[in-house]
């Protein structure tokens, strides 16, 4: 393999394993700061930069390379673990024309480096880093009566910029409540985490939950629907419509997997059903989806 081709490798690897624990970057309704750039020479990053950098979830824009964490008087914070970003270097090189004679032409070469967000490094001065702007938050009761009073819930924590449904330790994070861009934004994306916390095993045990290998396919398909949609149901319940266009357009990118399957919409309401009303603590008759899944089947 390439040099070039192990970069392309390492770029693809990053973005399936941030998608396969549900950090969506194109679905993404709280702020980060505005577009990543490098906190020394203010210059934004581009292209596929912009994702690899976005999905990390920091709540700050700025990026630097070690030296310039170096330089400023700063270190990165211990455990901390870098992003790569890619460019393209221009060679020189001589092409050997039909003739004899020799040409000098540039070809172009896939490089890549290492930075790191403000947020993982201390010791630089704050005064260099800009103050990222974030609003003031107003909880609504309703919804936060549904948070709380959730049976057997997952343990919810606000530690990191990003937002996922952790099976492996049954936790849910969320980003801080006052980087949303609403009220409705962030309690929309907090029904869809707990939306998809409802698939553990010990509350409805849907195989797809805790599978970590299937992003992209039929079964990561439903259960992206089934917690949208048990996100939609639950905000539309206490009043939160404003979300309606958000849901549809993520909706949107499992578009290939429902025209595929003319069922699959209404197979996942149902789990989004049943999902609410596990949420909301309604009682049916029976929350299993083995019956569900062999329907499905045949």
């Amino acid at each position: 393999m390439s040099g070039q081709d192990k970069i392309y490798q390492m770029v693809t690897e990053r973005m399936v394993a941030e998608l396969t624990v549900g950090n969506v970057p194109w679905h993404k309704p709280w702020a980060g700061g505005g577009m990543p750039c490098n906190l020394v020479t203010k210059r934004e990053y581009r292209g596929i930069n912009v994702f690899m950098l976005s999905m990390m979830g920091y709540t700050s824009p700025y990026f630097l390379s070690f030296k310039q964490i170096q330089a400023l008087g700063g270190k990165v914070k211990k455990g901390e673990h870098g992003t790569p970003v890619v460019f393209w270097k221009w060679l020189d090189v001589t092409d050997k024309q039909k003739d004899g004679t020799n040409k000098a032409k540039k070809i172009p070469f896939l490089r890549y480096y290492t930075v790191f967000n403000v947020d993982q490094t201390e010791n630089i001065d704050a005064k260099k880093i800009p103050t990222v702007e974030t609003r003031e938050f107003h909880p609504i009761e309703d919804a936060e009566k549904i948070i709380a009073n959730m049976p057997n819930a997952p343990k919810i924590g606000h530690n990191e910029p990003r937002a996922c449904y952790r099976p492996s330790t049954d936790e849910v994070n969320m980003p801080k409540k006052e980087l949303f861009e609403g009220e409705a934004e962030y309690y929309s994306t907090m029904f869809h985490e707990l939306g998809h916390s409802t698939g553990h095993s010990s509350r409805l045990n849907r195989a797809e939950v805790g599978l970590s290998s299937f992003f992209g396919n039929h079964s990561y398909s439903k259960e992206e629907l089934t917690a949208e949609m048990t996100a939609v149901f639950l905000c539309n319940g206490i009043g939160l419509n404003a979300t309606w266009d958000n849901s549809v357009a993520y909706l949107q990118n499992w578009l290939k997997s429902l025209q595929n399957d003319p069922k699959m919409l209404l197979q996942a309401a149902g789990r989004a059903q049943k999902a609410a009303d596990y949420i909301l603590n309604v009682k049916q008759e029976s929350y299993s989806t083995k019956e569900e899944d062999k329907e499905e089947k045949e």
